[in-house]
């Protein structure tokens, strides 16, 4: 039975009354592809591969992507989506509604909020995200600190609120005002690169989601960052990371490869480092490659970088269970690795569920594995995770 972005994706090609042979040439594919594709037996777990077929329909990719990021009710972090909403469109309307709180006390909740994001702690994120994100903007209104506060603003939307309305699986549209919010802020910082450069992060992701890659390789290139600091070189190589995936999702083999390089050559001056919470460091590049590897359908080569990257030297909770799901997604699309790649998947799960519930390639990947499980204790774990996640089992 076909689950998820599968059988969305059947669902609109019916309705355009388009035929297999059709949708699959005007994407690139064959036609028994784009058919396991829409019964669950292939993950639809590229950002090139999902623009493509929604160029094929004529529609937007968060048509293919939408319905499966969400099981509402499932987890803790539930609860607070509709506060987090409210508050941004408070926010949007000019009428945030919190208080005036000293800078000071301002700083220490937004590290106490994006140190819990960082260790997968979305309930408590969740939890506060509301009221912080209502007392920064009324602060900022009221004329307090605006500089300091503009900055808190910028990180505190991207690493802080972006992130977590991603890895809780709602909406891009909810993601992207976060991320406007934060670019609104760090354009009042016209001397502050490395604000304009958290912000350029994520407007790339919000504009990923959407399939814009060229206009998301033009935020990143417009930040002037530099290397003077080792802060400095940790912010620029994450705008190179995050270039190396776009050039994969657009297809661009030298531009995926130059700004791989170029991260690799700041990690290594940098070490293991964890500025403005990036994470940044030789291990997080590995992890990054690992990624850039499946965006081009690279599969083997995924896995294969997956065994020099070890997973304890990775600085948090979020960037080992990037690694479990990444390997995982890898060995899924290997033959005979199915009962590793469960394996791996658990393990990401263990750290962060949400971040394998929600997250719509993990739903593909897992309703893929699902078809092809054995009746043995390794099926049973995956038919755990398909249930988890709200996938039918």
């Amino acid at each position: 039975m076909p689950s998820g972005m599968g059988r969305t994706l059947r669902q609109i090609r019916h309705a355009r009354g388009k035929s297999l042979a059709v949708v699959a040439g005007l994407a690139g594919i064959s036609p028994s592809y784009l058919s396991r594709l829409e019964s669950g037996e292939r993950a639809l777990d590229r950002r090139s591969l999902i623009v493509a077929l929604a160029n094929a329909l004529e529609v937007a990719p968060s048509e293919l992507t939408g319905e499966a990021s969400r099981v509402p009710g499932e987890l803790d972090e539930d609860r607070s989506l509709n506060d987090v909403r409210l508050a941004l469109l408070s926010v949007s309307m000019n009428e945030p509604g919190g208080q005036v709180v000293p800078v000071e006390m301002l700083t220490a909740r937004v590290a106490d909020v994006l140190d819990a994001q960082r260790d997968c702690r979305y309930p408590v994120v969740g939890e506060a995200l509301p009221s912080l994100i209502r007392d920064l903007h009324t602060t900022l209104d009221a004329g307090q600190d605006e500089r300091a506060v503009l900055r808190l603003l910028t990180l505190t939307h991207v690493q802080g609120t972006q992130a977590w309305l991603m890895d809780v699986g709602a909406s891009l549209d909810l993601g992207w005002q976060a991320a406007t919010l934060a670019r609104e802020a760090a354009e009042r910082l016209e001397d502050d690169p490395i604000s304009q450069a958290v912000s350029a992060f994520g407007t790339a992701f919000g504009l990923l989601g959407a399939g814009a890659f060229e206009l998301a390789a033009k935020a990143l290139a417009s930040p002037e960052v530099g290397t003077a600091t080792s802060e400095d070189q940790q912010v620029s190589g994450m705008l190179a990371l995050t270039s190396s995936l776009v050039a994969a999702a657009s297809g661009d083999q030298g531009g995926r490869t130059a700004a791989l390089d170029q991260a690799a050559a700041l990690a290594d001056r940098t070490g293991e480092g964890n500025a403005l919470w990036f994470g940044f460091g030789p291990s997080n590049v590995g992890v990054w490659r690992m990624s850039v590897a499946l965006e081009m359908g690279e599969n083997a080569e995924a896995a294969r970088i997956a065994t020099t990257v070890n997973p304890h030297a990775l600085p948090s909770p979020t960037r080992r269970a990037a690694y479990w799901r990444e390997y995982g997604r890898a060995l899924a699309h290997l033959p005979r690795h199915q009962n590793d790649a469960v394996l791996m998947l658990r393990r990401a799960e263990q750290i962060s569920p949400a971040r394998i519930h929600r997250h719509p390639f993990m739903r593909s990947i897992i309703a893929e594995l699902l078809a092809r499980s054995r009746r043995d204790s390794v099926g049973r774990e995956l038919r755990g995770m398909a249930y988890r996640a709200g996938l039918p089992v």
